[in-house]
């Protein structure tokens, strides 16, 4: 499905194939023979989605983009099911492995691997040829240090520093659910304004519509 989100719309180039269950919402740019398997989804919310070449994002990813951190994913990579890409840059020959997470405003270098459920932190640049292993956490800036499941507080003298409630709902810590819930709904709810392509004969195909420039 190809919904055009804030007056946006999907691009998908001729060589790239998209699942009919997949969802590519708003100002997503996929690259050469990018592939979006089913039930995938790829949400620019007010801010960019854009793959490299020879992408593959399996089944039930989740892709996201933001107005401040875009979510750019380079050439050969794979997102694997159930991973979550949010907001992050995911360098080239990049391996994402079923349930790894990358949150807004983090860095995941050039050949580097986020193993199954691991997690690199907002704000967090993994260095170029690092592995995240199974279930670990990866947080700091500018080089993540890698953290073992249970050394929660360890983690937190790292994680403190790196406001994600600022760069991820834009409000400081301490800030109510009420009041962060308030202000997701009232975001969100621009898909109120939003529109099925592909209905109307105007809407031509995707690959018609020339790419924004990088």
């Amino acid at each position: 499905m190809l919904i055009e989100h804030r007056g946006r719309s999907p691009f998908v180039p001729s060589s790239a194939y998209v699942a009919p269950s997949a969802v590519l919402c708003g100002a997503v740019i996929l690259g050469e023979r990018a592939r979006v398997l089913h039930g995938a989804v790829l949400t620019a919310e007010d801010g960019e989605v854009r793959t490299g070449s020879d992408v593959v994002i399996m089944e039930n990813a989740l892709v996201r983009g933001r107005r401040h951190h875009p979510a750019i994913i380079g050439n050969s990579v794979l997102v694997g099911p159930h991973a979550h890409i949010n907001g992050a840059r995911v360098e080239d020959e990049v391996f994402v492995a079923t349930g790894a997470c990358a949150f807004p405003g983090s860095v995941v270098g050039a050949g580097s691997g986020l193993r199954i459920n691991s997690v690199l932190h907002a704000n967090s640049i993994l260095p170029p040829g690092t592995v995240v292993p199974i279930g670990w956490i990866a947080a700091g800036t500018p080089e993540a240090r890698l953290f073992e499941p249970g050394r929660h507080d360890a983690l937190w003298e790292v994680q403190r520093e790196l406001d994600f409630p600022g760069t991820v709902y834009g409000v400081p810590r301490g800030t109510s659910m009420r009041e962060i819930m308030a202000r997701q709904s009232d975001h969100f709810g621009a898909h109120l304004d939003d529109r099925v392509l592909g209905d109307d004969p105007a809407d031509g195909h995707p690959t018609d519509r020339r790419p924004p420039e990088a």
